[in-house]
């Protein structure tokens, strides 16, 4: 029976003699057989593969993956499949030609310098266009299947590189056993993990097809500028008898953005590689370091004269930690801002009036825009901080072709189901329904709702009501001058009762603070909350619109 003391020196034994095989060069045969096959799909092993991509200002999928992940924390699950097509091809060009089967998969460390070992691992799955131009084939399809099984049993969060062209056809060795495949549970599997772990979705290049039907699954779409999506690629396009077109002129970037189809633009895919590590570490915890802006900056940004816009984003960053706002949808629904941001190091959902688009009125698109990000947070546990400066839900005839009593109405219904802290600072203007749906669907809903000094409430727009009020009193006056008098006495006393302070005399409002207060008054509020509200969720998914 061996001693400890033997078996250790067994084991320096087999490490000096593993040391000569390798020095000598005579590695055995099996090993040096694994060692070249992975070989075949690294980039150093790739160089034209490499070079194409460089050329359209892109990287390798397998660059992408190492820029995500921290160094040497990627294990990667199978690496050595090859694509279904052994009975068209010969074995060696397939290794040589289809490394991995175009489906770089793996689970990873993201941002463990800041975060602890359970709170960074996730899960990577990169299209790799150049195999086959990043098409689904038989074997990757089964890959990503162990993959996603994997995710939602261990509660990893997901990030899809999504870049490719939909399904593969020529996977000839499949043809025994499957007619059309629409049995495959890829779909069915990846749309599961929604609201159960964070899913990012990234592209660069073209995305179509099967490609574009998961990323669309995912809470949020960062996309580089060369970006194409679409449910269906210029093949298909064609195959359906509706024309032909260069992947160029499906769904481009200013389509995408603008109908809100991508959450983040970015650049590159460098850029859009550093989003997605900035995306992912709002679900990762609290940071332990932070800066902030000068507070007392906060009381000058609103102006004297209420009749004035002002940039909301301003308010935004000097409010929240340097560098942590991260907004989402800009081009889209502009009435409302949405993002996170780090109050502290806290990670919160927001949502924000933009008074520089319709006076801030909400509109449906802001509306879809505000009640999706509280979903996310609601599905992820993150708190929501709400800057509320609006006259209320946008009105008129051309507003209701757009479905304005259905979209706006959502944010009603989800506000209403939502367990997270969720925390209202009214700016500026609190009028009408706006305002109660920006309050998570009245002024005594949210958690705690408080107002900076320039507030202003009412029913409705204090205009408008006292033009529709005070209608007969009004056209009692022939004289415009005196009617014009009267009209501005009445507009002084209901701004007067509507003021923030006399608000808060009636118990309307929880409070009203000096802006400069604003963080601190939220972290007092943060730890006033019972730590199990932060685990109840009643959103059981995220809706991909």
């Amino acid at each position: 029976m061996k001693t400890s003391k033997d078996k250790e020196g067994a084991g320096q034994k087999s490490a000096s003699s593993v040391k000569k095989e390798t020095e000598t060069n005579t590695i055995r045969p099996e090993l040096s057989e694994m060692i070249n096959r992975h070989a075949f799909g690294l980039d150093e092993n790739r160089p034209e593969s490499v070079a194409k991509r460089q050329q359209k200002n892109q990287r390798t999928a397998r660059a992408n993956v190492e820029d995500f992940c921290d160094a040497g924390s990627f294990i990667e699950y199978g690496a050595l499949a090859i694509a279904a097509q052994r009975g068209r091809r010969s074995e060696e060009d397939l290794i040589s030609k289809t490394p991995a089967d175009g489906l770089i998969a793996g689970i990873g460390s993201v941002n463990s310098s800041f975060f602890k070992d359970d709170q960074s691992r996730c899960m990577i799955m990169a299209y790799d266009y150049t195999v086959m131009a990043g098409t689904q084939g038989y074997f990757n399809h089964k890959k990503m299947d162990r993959m996603l099984k994997l995710a939602f049993e261990r509660h990893l969060p997901l990030v899809l590189f999504a870049e490719g062209g939909g399904g593969r056809p020529g996977d000839l060795d499949a043809i025994g056993i499957m007619v059309a495949g629409l049995d495959l549970s890829t779909f069915g599997s990846f749309a599961k993990l929604s609201g159960r772990v964070p899913l990012v979705g990234v592209v660069s290049g073209p995305c179509f097809a099967g490609n574009a039907a998961l990323l669309g699954c995912c809470d949020v779409i960062i996309a580089t500028r060369n970006s194409n999506i679409g449910m269906g690629g210029p093949v298909m396009i064609e195959g359906g008898g509706l024309g032909n077109f260069k992947p160029e002129e499906i769904g481009p970037i200013d389509v995408q953005t603008q109908n809100g189809v991508v959450d983040i633009e970015v650049a590159d895919d460098t850029e859009a590689v550093a989003v997605a590590k900035q995306y992912f570490s709002y679900f990762q915890g609290i940071t332990p370091r932070w800066e902030a802006s000068d507070q007392l900056r906060l009381r000058d940004l609103i102006p004297e004269n209420n009749k004035r816009a002002y940039n909301v984003r301003n308010v935004i960053k000097t409010l929240a930690d340097t560098d942590s706002f991260l907004e989402l949808r800009p081009k889209f629904g502009p009435g409302i801002i949405t993002g996170f941001i780090r109050v502290e190091g806290r990670p919160f959902g927001l949502i924000a009036n933009n008074c520089m688009h319709m006076a801030g009125a909400i509109e449906a698109e802001g509306a879809d825009k505000a009640a999706r990000l509280m979903q996310i947070c609601q599905a992820h546990c993150l708190p929501i901080l709400s800057l509320c400066d609006t006259p209320g839900f946008m009105v008129g005839p051309d507003i209701e072709k757009r479905a304005q009593v259905r979209h706006v109405c959502r944010m009603f219904v989800i506000g209403s189901h939502l367990t997270v802290p969720y925390f209202t600072v009214v700016l500026r203007r609190g009028y009408g329904l706006g305002a109660m749906a920006m309050a998570r669907g009245g002024f005594h809903e949210s958690f705690i709702t408080t107002a900076w000094p320039t507030g202003e409430f009412g029913a409705m727009g204090i205009e408008g009501a006292i033009k529709a009020g005070f209608k007969k009193e009004l056209a009692s006056f022939e004289d415009p001058e005196q009617r014009e008098s009267f009209y501005e006495v009445l507009v002084d006393q209901l701004h007067k009762r509507g003021k923030a302070i006399n608000m808060a005399s009636y118990l309307e409002i929880d409070s009203v603070i000096d802006p400069a207060d604003t963080r601190s008054w939220i972290m007092r509020g943060i730890k006033s909350v019972p730590a199990g509200k932060f685990q109840e969720t009643c959103h059981s998914f995220v809706d991909p619109w």
